[in-house]
């Protein structure tokens, strides 16, 4: 049964100057909030492998951002931007929409629509390429884009796009900006938000992890620009969750099997992704062609005790059977107070907004500790959001 919980018994007093606008120089010289078993320390994240357990398993979202913001200019001067949100065409997975050419079609969120009107084909020169955007749908947003090379997608809005910073920090993009805003470890091209748990990592951090023998993996979910939609239910569960595409391997199925891990994602995305997982495996222990989309009400509707191990051991099998390495799928989990937990055994994170679905997720991990943990950031001069400091959250202590 869905909890029912008030919106506004998960918001905080965030003051605009304590949103990070700008990125640290160096990446680890974050600050990091660690939550022990209700116990709270201050550290720098540097030092992150000082309070992880011995037997931590690592999972981090390799997803890469994309310059989802493609500016395109009229011949009256007008401009007029496209925000990709969802491929469409030739495919709706992101992988295979982001090696696609020599056109491909998005749904977006346009700006200054208005100026745009039906029929005007919109072009932008990129060396000896032409990219052109023609509106196919002006009240769904659906834009195709054509340009004559066989460059891919990708490399096309590598071209021709922005850095899509978070709305919130309310500044123009920097070209510092298309570095710091990706993790160290991004690989698959096709978030429009960075899983900014992620960007305190550095090569030398992640080294580290290696020799302490920490076991470490990577899943995808391309975040999507629904991370930042506000929640305007007044009830949690009355809020429609945003559905993002995820990737798992073979291999991390196999790595998650493994006795006496401790798993700590490196994300809510991670963690997210992570969970679905677990209730895919659910979906197929009932039916054995069930599809990997998990819809945010599943875990409050479903009663399920199957452990983790026969989770993953079924999931493993289904793979198997299908000679697959890769599972790719869809979710729109809602992780909130009351969840129950199957996959996860702690969170590496930043610090939210107030009000928002992963302040509920925070809160579904600790509790009402939410409260004196964000009280603690606040007061020992944290800084907040995307670009700001971190946290992480043990619940309970590793045996």
């Amino acid at each position: 049964m869905k909890p029912q919980l008030f919106i506004k018994d998960y918001t905080y007093d965030l003051p605009h100057e304590r949103i990070a606008k700008f990125p640290l120089e160096k990446r680890d010289d974050s600050k990091l909030l660690v939550y022990q078993a209700g116990q709270i320390e201050h550290a720098a994240f540097r030092n992150i492998l000082d309070f992880l357990p011995s037997n931590s398993f690592l999972v981090f979202n390799d997803t890469k951002v994309i310059p989802a913001r493609l500016h395109f200019t009229k011949e009256t001067g007008a401009s007029i931007e496209t925000f990709l949100l969802h491929p469409l065409l030739p495919s709706t997975l992101v992988v295979e929409a982001m090696i696609a050419h020599p056109s491909a079609t998005w749904q977006c969120t346009i700006g200054n629509l208005k100026k745009w009107t039906t029929g005007t084909i919109l072009q932008k020169k990129l060396g000896s390429t032409t990219l052109e955007a023609h509106l196919i749908d002006r009240e769904k947003g659906v834009v195709e884009f054509r340009w004559n090379s066989s460059q891919s997608f990708a490399e096309i809005v590598s071209l021709s796009g922005e850095t899509p910073l978070p709305p919130y920090l309310k500044r123009d993009v920097e070209s510092s900006d298309k570095e710091r805003y990706q993790t160290v470890y991004a690989h698959h091209d096709g978030a429009v938000a960075a899983p900014t748990a992620g960007l305190h990592f550095t090569d030398k951090i992640l080294s580290a992890i290696q020799q302490q023998k920490m076991s470490t993996d990577f899943v995808t979910l391309h975040v999507s620009a629904g991370t930042f939609q506000p929640v305007k239910a007044e009830v949690a569960s009355e809020h429609t969750m945003h559905e993002e595409q995820i990737i798992v391997r073979r291999e991390t199925i196999i790595n998650l099997l493994k006795a006496n891990h401790f798993i700590v994602p490196v994300g809510t995305t991670a963690m997210r992704t992570l969970e679905s997982l677990y209730w895919f495996g659910v979906r197929l222990l009932n039916d054995p062609a069930a599809s990997f989309s998990i819809h945010q009400d599943e875990p409050y509707t479903i009663k399920q005790s199957a452990t983790r191990t026969q989770i993953l051991e079924r999931i493993l099998q289904q793979m198997d059977k299908k000679g697959i390495d890769m599972l790719t799928g869809e979710t729109s989990i809602f992780i909130m107070p009351g969840y129950q937990f199957r996959m996860c055994d702690g969170l590496i994170t930043n610090f939210h907004q107030p009000g928002s679905t992963l302040i509920l997720l925070v809160a579904a991990l600790v509790g009402d500790d939410w409260k004196k943990i964000y009280h603690e950031a606040m007061t020992n001069d944290y800084r907040f959001l995307s670009y700001g400091d971190s946290s992480l959250l043990l619940p309970s202590i590793s045996s």
